[in-house]
């Protein structure tokens, strides 16, 4: 191995396997040797990672920061750095104040993004949470809102504060519709479902996500009539795939009625199909 080669490992392992030209002007015709022998790969113009590892998404996230430094990560990209670390990432999304042509696995947008909805995480800027999630509305629907409040790293008044700071972009009519429908803080897209239904059919004095003390833990309930000590959960479209997670919820169930609470439980297939019939067993329950 010559000295430039030592030299390019040496900013590999300082820089979490990346190098940019530009902040190695003089190592330009060695780098672009080893591209083209196939040990270090093109990510963005200008910017090299050790092919090994190089999909890895926090990865290409650091390199889309090398290569525009004021660039801030969008979408799926700032989705997973905050509240939803589960989320597909199919490209990688970012913002840049001028004109700049990406790559493959890139998709770069020339947009003005408000200082106070740019946050850092990991050493990486990104959008906050509340606009991320209005962000991720015209692809994933309410479930990107759902995401951001269930993690508690949002509120709706974030939400809306996020939505009035951006409040000339085209969409926002529908995600106006989408805030609404989360007044009452749904954290799955079937619990949405459920306050949908609630509130077409003016069932009142229930809470969303009822916090219950009990044994030292704190179950959150998906529907709670207080009042009548009614609790009312919602299995989602994949509920309980998880063998461990599945047994934890019957323990959890019977803590809860132990403590003198009724249980109803409803599927996404109940509540889309045979809406009616779980209105009628609601009602039923809270007349007994």
């Amino acid at each position: 191995m010559n000295a430039n080669q030592l030299d390019i490992a040496r900013v590999l392992r300082a820089n979490d396997g990346i190098i940019t030209r530009r902040e190695c002007p003089h190592l330009a015709d060695p780098l672009a040797h080893l591209v083209s022998t196939g040990r270090l790969r093109t990510l963005l113009p200008g910017v090299y990672v050790d092919p090994i590892g190089a999909e890895e998404p926090i990865r290409r996230m650091r390199a889309a920061q090398a290569w525009a430094r004021d660039a801030v990560l969008t979408h799926e990209a700032a989705a997973r750095l905050t509240f939803w670390p589960e989320v597909p990432l199919p490209q990688v999304r970012l913002a840049v104040r001028g004109r700049r042509q990406g790559s493959t696995g890139y998709i770069v947008t020339r947009r003005c993004i408000p200082p106070e909805l740019v946050i850092s995480r990991a050493g990486l800027r990104c959008t906050a949470p509340a606009l991320t999630a209005l962000d991720l509305c015209t692809t994933c629907g309410g479930e990107a809102i759902d995401a951001a409040l269930r993690s508690r790293q949002v509120t709706l008044p974030d939400l809306y504060e996020a939505l009035e700071l951006t409040r000339k972009r085209r969409g926002n009519g529908d995600r106006r519709l989408l805030l609404l429908e989360s007044r009452d803080s749904p954290w799955s897209e079937a619990e949405r479902e459920a306050h949908r239904l609630m509130h077409a059919e003016r069932i009142v004095g229930w809470t969303a996500n009822y916090p219950l003390p009990l044994l030292g833990l704190i179950y959150y309930l998906d529907l709670a009539f207080p009042a009548q000590m009614l609790a009312v959960e919602i299995d989602g479209r994949a509920f309980h795939d998880d063998p461990v997670a599945f047994e934890s919820d019957r323990w959890r169930q019977n803590d809860i009625i132990l403590a003198g609470w009724r249980v109803l439980r409803f599927t996404w297939r109940m509540l889309t199909e045979q809406p009616q019939v779980v209105v009628a067993a609601i009602r039923q329950a809270l007349a007994s």
